[in-house]
């Protein structure tokens, strides 16, 4: 009998893979980090290769430590990195170069010279993204304009496009699966939302052959089996989603109006709007949460793409700290920020500012600043661009916040959580299992192979660890952030050279 599902949780650092019970229990864990490819500043790369192997190797890892095989596996949910973009060969299943990631700041001249060819309101109005180079559409592009031979190629149908989730799956099925689901669509900017199709208009307009992309298929969905190779014996991939839908569905957010925020390499605000897809008036996404059952669940979507990633900078670039856990203790040495406000852009701004020449820059320093009041001014920033993008989902939904549900890697924080309730405040809250991004892909998995019955199954099995309720004053809450605020404005356009 099938006792467990496996779901892969392929992210931006490292790939991991999670065994999961009926009552969303982790029984296994594996994790590899891998290499972050960095050729030019504000240009990211992985290895395709590099990231297959380190999935396989976090799957046997996270097995072996759950004391199964996969003859007990009833389905594999994949959770991903979004926008992340990999073009590889049909024949040869080669990668054609590096994957640009999400964060890479490298194809921004295209969306310039879309947004000045007037695409934005169309982009908008089809997608429910603004032009950016975050998204997978102007990475394609730029794919296609800098390998060479690669246009021809695309256009005679030999090269294939896909997120992370896609190629994962392509590898898994030995090459006979190309899909993905509505969610990592609709992080293209080619994507229809409304329709649910391919938009043929968008893709005309960005010259990037239709023939490349995959199918699109339901989040929770039998898309195919796995290669007997790979883990001895066939397993279906029944689940796919991109790690922050898949998370909000970890977070159990069902209901109109709830909301979670994942606190890891960026920072990515979910708030669920139902059947309704809400255009948003304050630079906000809209975007799907996912396609389950016939029906589609849209939500808004704050995306800030500096968070943990300020901390790692505070321990690689710095030096301040060891371990990305010490920053913790370095915040709380001080009894305040000493009057230093961070504003970690070293990518540009995502929400709501979508600037992509602002900078980093720290304000305030004074010769008593000391490298507490730095590392408490990297943490609070966290918090400050959170309130920055629930503020526009409050003004967008009509729908003030009453709670706010957090999950990655940084809610290990006590500090930035409390300081985020006081922020807020509204009660933040941390689940027993924090692992919500693959615990989101097991469910839609173990759904399409009936493992589990329905999602008021799924919210029986959410769990409260921890309440961080307000403990400051909004007024002196207020001013902190007017500070915030203040600083983030001046970083704004600091790399525009015309």
């Amino acid at each position: 009998m099938s006792r467990f599902i496996l779901a892969l949780d392929q992210g931006t650092t490292s790939s991991r893979a999670i065994v999961f019970d009926r009552q969303g229990t982790i029984r296994g864990l594996g994790q590899c980090e891998f290499e972050q490819i960095l050729p030019t500043p504000g240009h990211v790369e992985h290895d395709p290769e590099v990231l297959w192997q380190s999935q396989i190797d976090a799957v046997r890892e996270a097995m072996r430590v759950a004391r199964i095989g996969i003859e007990v596996v009833a389905a594999i949910g994949i959770a991903n990195q979004r926008e992340t973009t990999i073009l590889w060969d049909r024949e040869t299943g080669r990668p054609v170069s590096h994957a640009i990631v999400w964060q890479s700041r490298v194809s921004a001249p295209l969306c310039e010279a879309w947004r000045r060819d007037g695409y934005e309101e169309l982009v908008s109005r089809r997608t429910g993204l603004v032009i950016d180079a975050y998204f997978s559409a102007s990475k394609i592009r730029y794919l296609l304009d800098t390998v060479e031979g690669l246009r021809t190629e695309a256009e005679a149908g030999r090269i294939l496009f896909g997120t992370v989730d896609t190629y994962l799956l392509w590898r898994l099925t030995g090459g006979k699966i190309h899909a993905t689901d509505s969610t990592n669509a609709s992080r293209t900017m080619l994507f229809n939302i409304h329709t649910l199709q391919w938009d043929e208009e968008l893709l005309h307009a960005f010259d990037i052959p239709p023939k490349m992309l995959p199918e699109v298929k339901p989040s929770s969905h039998i898309f195919g089996m796995t290669s007997p190779d790979i883990f001895g014996q066939s397993v279906p991939v029944a689940g796919i989603a991109g790690d922050q839908q898949a998370a909000t569905f970890g977070q159990a957010c069902f209901q109109p109006g709830t909301a979670k925020n994942t606190y890891g390499t960026g920072c990515f605000v979910l708030m669920n709007t139902g059947s309704e897809a809400i255009a948003s008036r304050h630079r906000l996404l809209t975007t799907i949460g996912w396609q389950l059952d016939g029906q589609v669940t849209y939500c808004l979507e704050g995306a800030i793409f500096i968070a943990g990633a300020a901390v790692q900078w505070l321990r690689d670039g710095l030096g301040i700290i060891r371990e990305s856990v010490e920053v913790e203790a370095m915040t709380n040495s001080v009894p305040d920020n000493g009057g230093v406000y961070f504003v970690p852009a070293f990518v540009g701004l995502g929400a709501p500012f979508w600037d992509p020449d602002a900078r980093g820059a720290v304000f305030g320093l004074t010769r008593g600043t000391q490298a507490g009041h730095l590392a408490r001014a990297a943490v609070e920033s966290v918090a400050f661009q959170s309130r920055a993008v629930l503020d526009a989902m409050a003004a967008d939904s009509g729908c003030p916040l009453t709670e706010l549900r957090a999950d990655g890697g940084a809610t290990r924080n006590d500090f930035l959580l409390q300081f985020q309730a006081d922020l807020l405040q509204i009660p933040v809250h941390r689940p027993q299992v924090q692992e919500t991004t693959a615990l989101g892909a097991a469910y839609l998995a173990g759904l399409a192979v009936g493992y589990w019955k329905d999602r008021e199954e799924i919210s029986r099995h959410w769990q409260l660890e921890r309440t961080f309720q307000p403990a400051r004053p909004a007024e002196e809450m207020d001013s902190e952030y007017a500070l915030w605020q203040r600083a983030a404005e001046r970083s704004l356009k600091w790399a525009h050279t015309s």
